[in-house]
């Protein structure tokens, strides 16, 4: 270990001298896209594997063993979690993004492999999520400690994070300008020259990686058969206010869900019950099972019955419209069964789940607009394809990135402009009925969530340990105005002075002014008390539990230019608005590229 320092340290000497800091992130930024890459396609194979292994089985026992797999997969996690991580899985994205608004990008060693682990064994054995955000955190891990090592600064910290997560997406779609667009949409990043080369040379380099390990292989092999046609507009934009509809459902449930779950006290419960609710649900609805892309790829392909797999209802499936109430049953049922497995201990992402849910949407709309009788004919796989974009629109709050992203994986921009009519639709919608998405609603009420608002974004990164300020002279209720002035007043800097009880907490304040007419009258030194010169402050500031923002709003609302802080009572010190301000003011400086 000792010489693995070392030579880190000699590396980071000659790096000094010999290559550029601007050229340094741009080789490190092509390195974490190879990383998040590799993160990629390992999480890929490990679980294809683990799901090859099983689909014998699967179909020998008739779907019957669909009620064992998830409760097996799950224990399998829920003992890696005890024994090994011995940290509950968090939220990938959302995690990612609280470490890089309250921590500095910092996470820990155990976020790079915790997710090669936990997610293979929640997919393969049935749980209804996706491997993009675990690959995601897997690769944002790699950077932060990766950066850690290098000694690269915060801010270059949170653009290489945002690197991990454009080389995985890149990856694992082979779309890497969709996967720019990801890291500038979800991460807040300002695009401009000194952050787009960076992410650019990350999403080659993980789109590479794929290329190499995987070749030609794609995930939607599908070519556009039927272009625009002005006059689908109108099934477009019903669409797109379907695809809202469904975000809102989707987002909803899924806080919901977990409301519920948060009912049983222990991780076995959840563990049991889930199990046996996902098990239920995959054997009625086969396609619930794992991430979902054969489903969307059949439904791309028009082979709706082998994309539904065998049900309970095979022997009606010749009617279409037990096929689109089937189908609709995979769009209600795929959120369920996704926040499920969350609640259940799983580890996973919602991405795919999304795309799955849009994709059997958009192909009911079309079966709808197709056999409804009324002389309308529109591309079934078209609106499939665009439904995905609705949706992840509308869920994630991400139009931009649906667009594209449905764009390059069918391999042109033939459905560019129903692309947009639709994602923007639904985003508008679902923007305004929710102001939040799954990724960051919880965020927003941490104060932890850093937006494009400069100003916003800024109170965000600061903390309120950096503008605390301790030297101030304490006195107690008790104490004459001739101690204070000696033990006191004439050994501090400040001209405020708080008031504090035998336990620390805070009961007042006295500012100079408050016995400046007293000061030389000898005659009350020892009759006047510090308790009747005391008042109480004009706000508090309570630690842990007042964001920056509402500091900033109580020093306006008071007016004053000191404000002490408090935990449970005990005092911990002040914080003076001329030091808030130039920590602003830096962080501002610092934050803006």
């Amino acid at each position: 270990m000792a010489n693995t320092k070392v030579y880190i340290r000699k590396f980071l000497k000659w790096r000094y001298k010999h290559i550029s800091n601007k050229t340094f992130i741009q080789l490190v930024s092509l390195l974490i896209g190879f990383l998040a890459g590799l993160v990629a396609v390992t999480l890929k194979n490990s679980t294809y594997f683990i799901e090859s292994l099983l689909e014998n089985g699967i179909v020998s026992s008739g779907n019957q063993l669909y009620f064992i797999l998830p409760i097996v997969g799950l224990t399998l996690v829920y003992l890696y979690v005890k024994f090994v991580n011995k940290h509950p899985i968090e939220h990938a994205v959302s995690s990612i993004l609280y470490s890089l608004s309250k921590q500095k990008g910092l996470l820990s060693v155990k976020k790079i492999y915790t997710p090669l682990i936990a997610a293979p064994l929640t997919v393969g054995f049935g749980g209804s999520v996706g491997l993009l955000g675990p690959a995601v955190k897997s690769g944002a891990a790699l950077s932060s400690n990766l950066s850690r090592l290098l000694h690269i600064d915060a801010k270059t910290r949170t653009l290489l994070i945002a690197c991990a997560s454009t080389g995985a997406i890149a990856s694992i779609f082979q779309s890497p300008i969709a996967a720019i667009i990801f890291a500038v949409e979800v991460f807040s990043l300002d695009l401009t020259m000194l952050s787009v080369l960076p992410l650019l040379l990350a999403s080659i380099s993980g789109v590479l990686t794929s290329y190499f390990f995987l070749g030609n292989e794609v995930l939607f092999n599908h070519a556009i058969n039927k272009g625009f046609e002005l006059g689908d507009v109108p099934f477009y934009i019903i669409l797109g206010i379907g695809t809202a509809i469904a975000s809102i459902y989707f987002t909803k449930m899924y806080f919901g869900i977990l409301k519920i779950f948060k009912r049983f006290k222990s991780p076995k419960y959840k563990l049991l019950v889930g199990g046996i609710l996902i098990g239920i649900m995959l054997y009625f609805i086969p396609p619930l099972y794992g991430e979902g892309f054969g489903f969307i790829n059949e439904l791309l392909d028009g082979n709706h019955v082998k994309a539904l797999g065998k049900t309970p209802f095979d022997a009606f499936i010749d009617n279409i419209w037990v096929v689109i109430a089937l189908l609709f049953g995979i769009t209600i049922f795929k959120a369920i069964a996704m926040t499920t497995t969350f609640a259940a201990g799983g580890a996973g992402g919602i991405f795919i789940p999304t795309m799955v849910m849009g994709s059997a949407l958009g192909n009911v709309v079309a079966k709808v607009i197709n056999n409804v009788g009324l002389g309308f004919e529109v591309s079934e796989s078209n609106f499939t394809l665009i439904g995905m974009a609705g949706l992840i629109a509308g869920v994630i709050h991400a139009p931009l990135t649906a667009i594209f992203l449905i764009a390059e994986i069918t391999g042109g921009y033939a459905l560019f402009v129903p692309l947009m009519i639709t994602a923007s639709i639904s985003f508008l919608i679902t923007k305004n009925a929710l102001d939040y998405n799954i990724y960051t609603k919880e965020l927003a009420q941490k104060d932890a969530l850093l937006t494009h608002n400069k100003d916003q974004a800024v109170l965000t990164l600061m903390q309120l340990d950096d503008v605390i300020e301790t030297n101030f002279k304490p006195v107690n209720a008790e104490m004459t105005l001739g101690e204070m002035l000696t033990k006191s007043v004439a050994k501090s800097t400040r001209n405020i002075f708080p008031v504090l009880d035998k336990d620390e907490k805070m009961v007042g304040i006295v500012l100079l002014d408050d016995i400046r007419e007293f000061m030389f009258k000898t005659d009350l030194y020892k009759t006047l008390f510090v308790k009747d010169v005391m008042h109480a402050a004009p706000e508090y500031i309570f630690y842990k539990e007042d964001s920056m923002k509402q500091v900033m709003k109580k020093f306006q609302e008071s007016g004053a230019w000191n404000l002490p802080v408090i935990h449970d009572g005990t005092y911990m010190g002040f914080v003076s608005k001329s030091k808030l301000l130039t920590a602003y003011r830096r962080k501002l400086i610092d934050y803006t590229p």
